[in-house]
């Protein structure tokens, strides 16, 4: 691992993941939250040389890279903060709640000559990386139909989740990553059309199923359902081409487990891996491989900024009934 000192912003469940990730990489690691939680995971962690920070500005002033594992509402901010300081960024997804403070933290990032990496971890994941490859390498022909499924708990470790003025729902928090991966595969978005359906009026069960039309003819098909504390964690696709089917099933392979991570009252299930690398740390190996090498990282700030659109324009369709035309969505912009 590089000499890179990060600078993690949030104390949550995430920011642990990714702080676990950056200690495995053998980074040095500055934490900072706003609610003072920072000061116990530093403490919890340093045996492996985390320190609190005093505070964010203290944090972009001595950091190479900020890693921002905060709330989605407060992402656009952090972000501009970070990247008018200088530094490199990793935003968790998404990287705002609407395409144009996501297009606006892009363009700010490009001005600065930074990178901007959205944190689209499924993309790390082995059987999706396995997707990937067998795709390009022709392995079904031209893909035509594809069907993606997400089965978790309700995040319940904070309550901003309850709110989809501050989280999206369904459609922004837990289906964006089936969005980014299908656009990822198959290319530009052109349409989408969704619905959400609530328990009794609760967000915090839902289910959400959307169709989004490609550029290129092709069709994605998404479920995503957050369920009860307790949700087995499962996730599903199958892509159809002119030559042949792919398909996947957590509940059928040993390539998925779920840990009840960090503290036990979080009780948050973070989905990892037997096969190889957590995700997590694959992914911000390669981020940091950019910043040392400028060689591409698979994911860009184009990409999150797209995955953004994509959720937001399915949560506009399922709040009106009606389809929207993404390519009538960018012209506006």
């Amino acid at each position: 691992m590089l000499d890179l000192h990060v600078g993690l912003l949030g104390a949550g469940v995430m920011a642990q993941t990714h702080l676990e990730a950056w200690i495995t990489l053998g980074a040095r690691v500055s934490v900072y939250s706003a609610d003072g939680r920072h000061t116990h995971l530093a403490a919890a962690h340093s045996a492996q040389g985390v320190e609190a920070a005093p505070s964010r500005e203290h944090l972009l002033e001595h950091c190479t890279l900020i890693d921002i594992c905060t709330p989605t509402r407060t992402h656009k901010e952090l972000i501009l903060a970070a990247v008018g300081a200088g530094r490199h960024v990793v935003c968790e997804k998404p990287l705002a709640m609407n395409p144009e403070d996501a297009q606006e933290a892009t363009d700010a990032a490009a001005r600065a000559g930074v990178h901007l990496f959205p944190a689209h971890v499924v993309r790390y994941f082995p059987e999706y990386e396995a997707l990937h490859r067998a795709v390009a390498s022709g392995a079904v022909g031209e893909p035509a139909i594809l069907h993606f499924t997400r089965t978790t708990a309700y995040p319940d470790w904070s309550s901003w989740f309850q709110d989809p003025s501050q989280s999206g729902g369904i459609l922004t928090d837990q289906m964006i990553h089936d969005f980014d991966y299908a656009c990822s595969l198959v290319g530009e978005p052109v349409r989408v059309y969704a619905q959400v359906r609530e328990h009794d009026g609760d967000p915090r069960i839902a289910s959400g199923t959307a169709v989004l039309t490609h550029a290129n003819g092709a069709i994605s098909y998404f479920h995503g359902l957050w369920g009860q504390p307790g949700t087995t964690f499962r996730t599903t696709f199958r892509v159809a081409g002119s030559d042949g089917v792919l398909h996947h099933d957590s509940h059928r392979t040993t390539a998925f487990r779920v840990l009840a991570q960090h503290d036990a009252d979080a009780g948050a299930p973070i989905p990892q891996t037997w096969l190889s690398e957590n995700p997590y740390a694959s992914e911000l190996r390669e981020f940091a491989t950019t910043i040392a090498t400028g060689r591409p990282s698979r994911v860009t700030a184009r990409d999150g900024v797209t995955a953004v659109r994509v959720a937001t324009a399915a949560r506009e369709s399922a709040r009106t009934g009606r389809a929207i035309d993404l390519t009538a969505e960018e012209a506006t912009r």
